[in-house]
């Protein structure tokens, strides 16, 4: 991979992933240098999902944001097609009374991007009109609903410091799973014992499966409560794959001791 430092965290990564989360937007966004340097870190196909930033999906509630989303817009685009998703994760108080908001939201988002968006309010998971009518919103305007599983991390859950604290952390939400744009997008966290709980993982092969015959290009994020053995869980979840799908697995140089796969994160 021509310009990749493998010494480099990203670029490391970036030899065994096709994508990955950047949570850092939430928070601040990356200056130019930072945009080139992972530019030349990475290579086709590898993509960036990176969140919108908190002062527009949280302080701001996403009114009266126009500053901040031109600044995001303008950041973003430097990236050019090696962006993947901007991910509008929402806080646990934005609900289904919201929905007028969150369309005026979308009508001034601009095109030529692609979008996702969490929710994680109990409203939009009650099966109801209310949730009805957030899922037609999303397909109308093409915006991907993330599905965030946490099943096996809270059917079996552990006494040790990272499963407590992503247990405090992630939401605990049923599992609605529809692809509203071409996008779709799954965060799957294990529980730390993530052998014993690949039951959870082997439902979304056939739904991967399924997406992809019809066109879409899924993202596919799995995480275990300390991440050091995601490589495995992602291991696992790319060889099912490849074996239903033949050639759909672009990135299979494993790493192959723990010591490796715990430098990845």
């Amino acid at each position: 991979m021509a310009g990749n430092s493998q010494s480099h965290p990203l670029g490391l990564y970036a030899r065994y992933f096709s994508s990955v989360e950047g949570n850092t937007t939430f928070y601040g966004l990356p200056s130019p240098d930072a945009i080139q340097r992972w530019l030349s870190e990475t290579t086709e196909p590898f993509r960036f999902c990176f969140k919108f930033p908190q002062t527009i999906s949280h302080l701001s509630q996403l009114r009266h944001c126009d500053k901040e989303l031109t600044e995001l817009f303008n950041c973003m685009q430097k990236l050019e097609d090696r962006l993947g998703l901007l991910c509008l994760q929402l806080p646990e108080t934005f609900s289904p009374q919201h929905l007028p908001q969150l369309q005026e939201f979308f009508s001034i988002l601009p095109t030529g991007f692609n979008y996702s968006i969490e929710v994680r309010n109990i409203g939009f998971f009650k099966k109801d009109d209310r949730e009805r009518d957030f899922n037609r919103l999303l397909l109308d305007s093409g915006i991907n609903r993330t599905t965030f599983d946490t099943r096996p991390l809270f059917n079996h859950p552990a006494t040790d410091h990272a499963t407590q604290e992503a247990l405090g952390a992630k939401p605990n939400m049923p599992v609605h799973v529809l692809a509203t744009g071409m996008q779709p997008m799954v965060r799957f966290i294990t529980a730390m014992d993530w052998e014993n709980s690949t039951n959870y993982l082997n439902p979304w092969i056939n739904k991967v499966v399924q997406w992809l015959d019809e066109g879409r290009s899924p993202y596919i994020f799995l995480h275990t409560p300390d991440n050091r053995s995601a490589p495995d869980v992602a291991r696992l979840f790319a060889a099912k794959l490849e074996a239903e799908r033949p050639g759909q697995v672009c990135f299979t140089d494993w790493p192959d001791s723990q010591q490796q796969q715990s430098a990845l994160f």
